[in-house]
């Protein structure tokens, strides 16, 4: 959920009628496809660790977290000078780690009810929120598109709230209710779906066509996030682990 830390640069930037990169976002798209294979890749390997190695699972988790975190602030800063020879690379390589950190979520889905058919239900949501989020974003005016990038941001800080606030319940053994559980991962979902809506608006107002490894970065997380919070949700509404 790194991503929100972009909102008040593209804010700042939404309002220009001009469009500071027309081209920026088709110029992305293939290295978005790119990064969710690569993301794929990692996801698998990460459950071949589970499934040969389990002891060596969690000790590398937290290693390929800490190094993600990293490289996310590392890859950023370096595609934002346009120095895409170097950051492509450093892309590629984080989202092998981000597959990487998936992988407990996507275990414990083939260990629900959601199964398979959970986690391909879940990037099909994704794929269906790419195409509706382009036609719409692409045609929203300025008064509409800066008004949505707002109230997506406050809703996106509202949801890392009460996430923080889940995850120190969780460190003193209190769990969240199940009711509580489905409505945060709805927000997620819906937070996460005027994201993919607000990255065609704000996307091209706010990098040159040149900059296009820092948009597909952008749209990246938006996806691998929407993702995350489809399949927390698909999980609950299952029932759950079958274990």
């Amino acid at each position: 959920m790194a991503n929100s830390s972009n909102f008040v640069e593209a804010m700042q930037k939404a309002g220009q009628q001009n469009l500071v990169g027309p081209n920026v976002i088709a110029n992305a798209l293939p290295f978005v496809g790119g990064g969710l294979i690569f993301t794929a890749i990692g996801t698998y390997g990460g459950l071949g660790v589970i499934h040969s190695n389990p002891a060596l699972f969690m000790p590398t988790f937290w290693g390929a977290l800490i190094t993600e975190v990293v490289l996310f602030f590392v890859v950023r800063g370096i595609a934002e000078k346009a120095n895409n020879s170097i950051a492509l690379p450093l892309l590629g390589v984080y989202s092998l780690l981000s597959g990487y950190t998936l992988t407990g979520l996507v275990f414990l889905a083939l260990h629900s009810e959601a199964g398979l058919n959970g986690v391909l239900m879940a990037a099909l949501g994704c794929g269906v929120t790419f195409i509706a989020a382009r036609s719409i974003g692409s045609n929203l005016s300025d008064s509409d598109g800066i008004a949505l990038t707002k109230t997506v941001s406050i809703a996106m800080v509202a949801l890392l709230v009460v996430l923080f606030a889940q995850l120190g319940l969780a460190l003193f053994g209190v769990a969240t209710p199940t009711f509580l559980e489905v409505a945060i991962s709805a927000a997620g979902v819906f937070i996460f779906a005027g994201l993919s809506v607000v990255d065609f608006y704000v996307l091209p107002r706010t990098y040159r066509d040149d900059q296009y490894l820092s948009a597909a970065l952008s749209m990246y997380l938006t996806y691998i996030n929407l993702f995350i919070f489809m399949l927390r949700l698909i999980i609950i509404l299952s029932g759950g682990s079958r274990d």
